[in-house]
């Protein structure tokens, strides 16, 4: 950012006094990746000290980005409205609630619970997208949610926008867009104007295409997908935001429009006996519930159930691990419990879940071949190393003079050639 208002080549000494003395090599690592990109040039002067300049094109373009200059617009191109109210921003965070949640509930199955549809209805290429990431797996006409995204639908909300865009440039070339386009369109969002409408004119035709495929994802809005302009949604302007922890996308919501302090999202209370009671009617927190729990009595605004060996078992066989269940539950304890105990979830609950998920790993099985009655222990032994030796051995009993291995050839060929030495060396 220096070099970039500098219109004199900057000598390469300067550069080092920015840099620590152990850092020198990834110093000259950079300069050398940034000179075969063609962003920096370096002037050919014998006597002056090595220099670089910021080539030209680059530069330009960098300042007009930065400044909203030329016709790329970095910062869009503001719409002037006539004879029509603007959208209120109040609108635009229900609009975005609404998507955001839709496509949680999509992933945890809220309409598979009895939770209805809450949310919005998804496009295929939405959900193309939730599949390509791995956040979601196809199981005949159904989907269920896989261990990455579970881990996903508890990020804060930022992190989970920003997933999901990251997919969506990963998969542009599949989807026939221009990624630079959609690079380019992406940074711009970061910089609009929550409540601003703005003008389509100066989109490419990526660009066009990628607003509706963003309506679906509730980062933009448009009354109709022929409309002039559109208006970016809480979710595009804070994609540059460092505000807190937002664990949900109601949460974020929440903690973007008013301040809260981090025990206002916890609702969950879990007992010793593992009885749960979540003081929640977000029908996407009580699906991600019902993915671990048995859910028995709703309430409007609490439901009760409890964790039983079957519900967590149930889980972990989805993928969800013992340490994620564990998560979700701390990070949404509610402020009484977190008030009450040191260690905020019961140590009985916490060692029990990881207990049921270490059932299912106690037993792994092995396709392979068994060597018993040997007549001796040398005999047994002489196998035995071998087999280690050549890395097929998987288990021995030398009390038994058994072992076991992964492959039966070598070993075979290898008895067969000591019963041949042994009868040789007898006649």
């Amino acid at each position: 950012m220096t070099m970039l208002y500098v219109p004199r080549p900057f000598p390469i000494t300067d550069l080092e006094t920015w840099v620590r003395q152990e850092s020198r090599r990834d110093q000259e690592h950079a300069v050398d990746l940034l000179e075969r990109l063609q962003i920096l040039q370096r002037t050919a002067d014998p006597k002056k000290p090595r220099s670089f300049l910021l080539t030209n094109p680059f530069a330009l373009s960098l300042r007009q980005a930065l400044t909203g200059a030329g016709h790329h617009k970095s910062f869009g191109v503001p719409s002037n409205i006539q004879n029509q109210d603007p959208i209120p921003i109040a609108q635009l965070d229900e609009f975005a609630r609404g998507q955001w949640e839709g496509i949680l509930g999509y992933m945890v199955g809220s309409t598979a619970v009895g939770l209805g549809n809450q949310g919005a209805r998804l496009s295929p290429s939405v959900k193309h997208l939730l599949q390509y990431g791995g956040l979601v797996e196809a199981k005949g006409v159904s989907v269920g949610i896989t261990q990455d995204g579970f881990a996903f639908a508890l990020q804060e909300v930022n992190s989970q926008v920003w997933t999901v865009l990251i997919l969506y440039l990963e998969n542009a070339e599949q989807l026939g867009m221009e990624s630079v386009d959609v690079l380019s369109f992406l940074f711009m969002l970061g910089s609009l104007e929550l409540g601003q409408s703005y003008s389509k004119v100066n989109l490419t035709a990526t660009q066009l295409q990628m607003l509706l495929d963003l309506r679906d994802l509730g980062i933009i809005y448009q009354d109709t997908p022929d409309s002039d302009h559109y208006y970016p949604t809480r979710l595009a302007t804070t994609l540059t935001s460092d505000a807190g922890a937002l664990r949900s996308a109601s949460a974020g919501f929440d903690g973007a429009l008013r301040s809260s302090s981090s025990d206002d999202r916890g609702f969950v209370v879990i007992e010793t006996n593992y009885r749960l009671y979540a003081y929640t009617s977000s029908p996407l927190q009580i699906a991600i519930l019902s993915l671990f729990a048995r859910l028995i009595t709703r309430y409007p605004n609490m439901v009760s159930g409890k964790m039983t060996r079957e519900s967590v078992r149930r889980a972990i066989d989805m993928g969800i691990t013992g340490d994620q269940i564990i998560d979700f539950l701390y990070t949404h304890a509610h402020p009484q419990m977190r008030k009450n105990s040191t260690t905020i979830l019961p140590p009985t609950v916490v060692d029990q879940i990881r207990l049921w998920q270490i059932e299912g790993e106690r037993m792994k099985t092995t396709v392979g071949f068994l060597f018993k009655d040997f007549a001796s222990e040398k005999e047994y032994l002489d196998p035995c190393e071998y087999a280690r030796d050549i890395g097929v051995l998987v288990w021995r009993n030398d009390k038994s003079r058994m072992f076991f291995v992964t492959r039966h050839e070598q070993i075979a060929a290898y008895l067969k050639n000591q019963r041949e030495r042994r009868r040789e060396g007898g006649s």
